[in-house]
């Protein structure tokens, strides 16, 4: 008998640099289709994540000023309960600051 059973994993990262390559890892190394994968501020208020990354860091003057970093960005995710070990390892490679769980 096989073990259907799903769970959510969700792990929250400083940058959208850090959530992206997670996402990243989720598809291609774990097959977990984009449409069970979801993103969103980790608080109340629209962010970009807490430090300038990618695009916002590398500009000729230095970070952009104008990006809301207002938070954490949190990746979450539904999964097989046989793929949590993996997958809670893949976020942490890719930076998490907190991972869960439920």
């Amino acid at each position: 008998m096989t073990d259907d059973r799903t769970t959510t994993i969700s792990a929250t990262f400083e940058t959208r640099e850090a959530a992206d390559l997670a996402v990243e890892h989720l598809v291609q190394q774990h097959g977990i289709s984009r449409a069970d994968i979801f993103i969103r501020a980790a608080g109340d208020r629209n962010t970009a994540g807490a430090a300038p990354s990618g695009g916002d860091a590398s500009h000729e003057e230095g970070a952009r000023r104008d990006a809301p970093l207002a938070g954490g960005i949190e990746v979450s995710a539904d999964i097989a309960s046989s793929q949590a070990t993996a997958v809670e390892r893949s976020f942490a490679d890719a930076g998490a600051l907190r991972v869960s769980s439920r």
